[in-house]
This record gives structure tokens, C-alpha cells and sequence, in this order.
């Protein structure tokens, strides 16, 4: 018999048999990330999700939480990373946006950093320098020599506790699912005063759990000034909190990998943890604004201030 002949022949009696998916067809069996081979994905619509990103944030009122930290500087874009391991850190937070962070250095314990925020201005310590970085929260410090001087208080308080959709924020859905990925994407954009469109935010939910698993953040050219990432959610005293955060500033050329070792929620965190004293005879760095060169008092205590660094 002719081989053409042979081929119709063998997929006619495939057919008959009832035996085509043994035949012709190959069925493979999508295991993702983290996931069961029989384990389905959640559905949710877009005002699930808006709810849901709402109910995080206002289940958390303040926190104490005590952190291991692993700062990096540089980025991808310069293929030039430089990790800090072994820091630990404490963070206080009290709402509307009051935020102090302490850092320490890795065996010896003592103060690398010491910030904190009002969520209007900040203040950065800097001790093996003596220097005191403080100016509004809108300020960027491009030329920094150490881009650690690029952290800012804010960027973890974004980072931590996203913020719910926003009154100017126009939220849409998208479904990203395929072989590798299970997410929703929920998109969130502007309107600017020309009347340009660009995203805001975006904000990730794993679809085999409905966890929030990553928020990026945007500038109006579609930069991306935040990459967080979340993962291994817990519950610390009732309230859900990743046990793990990943914040990557790639304009501020620095990230930070925060691992939750002790966290009190919601138990109270008085005002005076986040007054700041800059210790006296430090030298103080005002951003975007005019600094004499002479000594002036500063909360009561003598800071030299530096020259004016603009933004």
C-alpha cells in the first residue's frame, strides 16, 4: 500500500477506536508556582479586588514591627548591585502617615540610620557621618554619592501599606493568566493637567490565593519608581501581613529586602516615638531649600546646617 495510504488508514482507525487523544493529541498538565497539580484558580471582579486592597489597609492602624533588612545599592540598569546583609531594623508606623525607622548595623548593633516622617517632610540620620538629610517628601536627591542617602521613610510606609484606590485614580482589570502566570492586574491610572493618560499604579493579586503579591509605582513618563513584591502572609494579631517585602527603587538606586521577625499590630504607638532630636553638632542637609552656613537652633539643640542641596 502506498505510505499515503498507510497514514489515512492508521488515522481512520484512530478515530474508530475512540483513541484520537492517544493519537494526535498530547495533554500536559499546568503546574504553577507554588500551586497543587489539582488546585484551581480563584475568580474575582475588579470591585472585589478594590474592596480587598481597602480592607488591608484599613485593618492596620499602627504597627510595631522588628524586621531583618537587606539593603542593596545600585541597579539592574547599570548591572551594578551592591547587598548590605544582616541589619536589623525597627519600624514604627501610626496613622494618617507618622513612620520612624532604625536601622542597625550587622554584629556590633550600633545606629546605621535613623528616619522618620510625618507624610509631608522627613528626616534621615546618618551617624558615621554626623549628617542630618531632611526636606519634603516630594524632593529627590539625584547626585547623592552614597544613593543610601536616598532613603526615605515614605518609600517604605508606599510599600508597606498600599493605599487604597485613590478619588483621581481610574482602576481597570487585567486578567493575566497563562503557563506561567496566575495573577489579577488591577491598573490603576491618571488623568494629568493636559489631559495626557498615564498608569499610577498597579497592583498584583496571585489567583490561587487573591493575595496582593506586588505593587508597582509609576511616574507620569511610565518610570517605574516602586517595585514591591509580597509574599508569605501571616496573621499578626488578626490583621494579615506579609512576613516578606521586597521594595526595589530603581531611580533611587537602591532596594531593601524586609523579613518580619516580631510584628504588634494595632496595640498602640505613642507620639513621642516619632519626635526626632538631631544629636547636637550634627551637620544638617536641607533639601530644595536655602541652608545659612552659620549655627542655628534647631529644636534646641546647635546643628551646623550645610549648603543648599537642590533637588
Amino acid at each position: 500500500m502506498h505510505p499515503r495510504g498507510i497514514r489515512i488508514l492508521t488515522l481512520l482507525l484512530c478515530l474508530s477506536l475512540g483513541g484520537l487523544s492517544s493519537c494526535i493529541v498530547r495533554r500536559r498538565i499546568i503546574t504553577r508556582n507554588g500551586a497543587k497539580t489539582t488546585q484551581g484558580l480563584l475568580t474575582a471582579s475588579k470591585e472585589t479586588l478594590i474592596k480587598a486592597v481597602a480592607a488591608n489597609y484599613n485593618a492596620v492602624h499602627d504597627f510595631n514591627a522588628t524586621v531583618d533588612m537587606t539593603p542593596a545599592i545600585g541597579s539592574a540598569e547599570k548591572s551594578k548591585i551592591t547587598e548590605y546583609k544582616d541589619v536589623r531594623a525597627y519600624v514604627l508606623f501610626r496613622k494618617a502617615a507618622d513612620i520612624r525607622i532604625i536601622g542597625l548595623y550587622p554584629v556590633v548593633r550600633s545606629k546605621a540610620f535613623d528616619m522618620v516622617s510625618d507624610g509631608n517632610t522627613f528626616e534621615v540620620y546618618i551617624p558615621a557621618k554626623n549628617r542630618v538629610i531632611t526636606g519634603q517628601n516630594s524632593v529627590f536627591l539625584p547626585t547623592a554619592k552614597s544613593k543610601l542617602e536616598n532613603l526615605r521613610p515614605q518609600h517604605f510606609l508606599q510599600a508597606l501599606l498600599p493605599e487604597p484606590v485613590q478619588p483621581d485614580e481610574r482602576p481597570a482589570l487585567l486578567n493575566f493568566t497563562d503557563e506561567d502566570n496566575a495573577s489579577y492586574i488591577l491598573i490603576l491610572t491618571r488623568i494629568s493637567a493636559d489631559g495626557d493618560v498615564h498608569i499610577s499604579r498597579s497592583i498584583w493579586f496571585d489567583r490561587l490565593t487573591l493575595r496582593m503579591v506586588r505593587q508597582l509605582i509609576f511616574d507620569p513618563e511610565g518610570n517605574i519608581l516602586s517595585d514591591d513584591r509580597y509574599s508569605n502572609w501571616q496573621s499578626y494579631d488578626g490583621v494579615p501581613f506579609p512576613k516578606h517585602i521586597d521594595i526595589n527603587r530603581p531611580r533611587d538606586e537602591y532596594s531593601i529586602v524586609l523579613s518580619v521577625v516580631k510584628m504588634d499590630i494595632n496595640r498602640g504607638v505613642s507620639q513621642d516615638k516619632f519626635v526626632f532630636e538631631p544629636p547636637e553638632g550634627a551637620v544638617m542637609q536641607v533639601l530644595g531649600q536655602p541652608s545659612p552656613p552659620e549655627v542655628t537652633p534647631v529644636r534646641g539643640k546647635s546643628v551646623k546646617k550645610a549648603k543648599k542641596i537642590s533637588d
